[in-house]
């Protein structure tokens, strides 16, 4: 079914008591995962954003921003496995200074790296608040060990078309990635605790 067909087939679910997110499952075909080239990670700025705000986190010294952490604190969680976890599932996005990048790889990137977290470098006299809100509305799309993306485009109080172009966007973004003979090879659209409606990706 079309996009529009499949956000509405979508909202026939069961209602909830908590607000539920349209979560978007793409399955690509044709890519030889055990080439790291054909690895994905990237953000992508939803049209319409994700309904509820990302949580983004500075690294830095110097940077003003509200969520921030420095080199000090990186250094105390290099040693605290528990909490440098914790501090990875709190996020969603990290950014960090380019001087700051070794550190984090010292400290917490073996923490960051396996989920897709590693920062965002911003580069000296970036607007840091205006990068984090712009990954305050965004969507990691990646692919590492399954040939399958899942990802949040969007709250059951937003609007029909808001949703479909947002899951336009994320598969229009998806079709220009793919490298080599890399396909989307169906994709389905759901609410959170709701039933899958599958996508006519040949549109």
């Amino acid at each position: 079914m079309q996009i529009a067909e499949a956000v509405k087939a979508a909202r026939e679910s069961e209602k909830r008591e908590f607000k539920q997110s349209f979560d978007l499952s793409i399955n690509i075909s044709g890519l030889d995962l055990k080439k790291p080239e054909n690895r994905i990670s990237k953000e992508i700025l939803l049209p319409h954003g994700r309904g509820k705000l990302a949580k983004v986190c500075l690294i830095s010294d110097s940077g003003d921003y509200e969520e921030k952490i420095g080199k000090g604190e990186l250094e105390s969680l290099g040693n605290n496995k528990k909490e440098a976890k914790n501090l990875a599932r709190s996020y969603d996005f990290f950014m960090s200074e380019p001087q700051l990048m070794v550190a984090v790889g010292k400290s917490i990137g073996k923490y960051l790296g396996p989920v897709g977290k590693m920062p965002k470098v911003v580069p000296p006299g970036t607007d840091v608040n205006k990068t984090a809100q712009q990954l305050s509305k965004s969507v990691r799309l990646r692919i590492k060990d399954s040939p399958v993306i899942h990802c949040t485009v969007g709250t059951e109080d937003m609007s029909d078309s808001q949703i479909s172009e947002n899951v336009n966007a994320v598969l229009g973004e998806m079709k220009k990635m793919l490298p080599g003979k890399g396909k989307i090879r169906n994709a389905y659209l759901k609410l959170t605790m709701g039933k899958s409606a599958k996508i006519d990706v040949t549109q």
